[in-house]
């Protein structure tokens, strides 16, 4: 069983209900062929980057689930002809990196960035303003 994570985004126009069914036959799509499903993240309605099919909001979900590499195939197909979802992402997470933040996520917690811990510098002297420059051509004496 592999790792994967699949986003979508579902038509702002749909009720509260329609939103719960789409969710609900993707699930659906994933544990009838084998997958088991860790976490489903409701990232709630958003404003789009670019207009989609006219829409220029959607709602965001996204779903991280474990299953063989046979169930992606059927799963983009089923996305593929719903046309309540206007776009899709499907992510695989291959090495050990990868499944340890695949893992952090379904939990929900962040990833942090390490920053390189340095000692703290001495503060600059102000620097002193820079003469300008005077053209030979344009400077004369009277």
């Amino acid at each position: 069983m592999r790792h994967y994570e699949l986003l979508f985004i579902l038509k702002p126009t749909l009720t509260e209900e329609e939103v719960k069914t789409r969710v609900d036959f993707v699930k659906e799509v994933i544990t009838k062929n084998g997958g088991e499903i860790a976490t489903v993240v409701e990232m709630g309605t958003r404003k789009l980057a670019y207009t989609i099919e006219k829409y220029e909001r959607g709602t965001y979900f996204v779903i991280y689930y474990k299953a063989p590499p046979a169930l992606l195939a059927e799963l983009t197909r089923n996305v593929r002809i719903s046309e309540d979802i206007i776009r899709f992402l499907s992510v695989k997470y291959e090495n050990k990196r990868e499944i340890a933040a695949w893992e952090r996520l379904c939990k929900g917690i962040r990833q942090t960035i390490k920053k390189e811990s340095r000692e703290p510098r001495e503060p600059k002297a102000p620097r002193e303003p820079k003469a300008e420059k005077i053209d030979e051509k344009t400077f004369t004496q009277e």
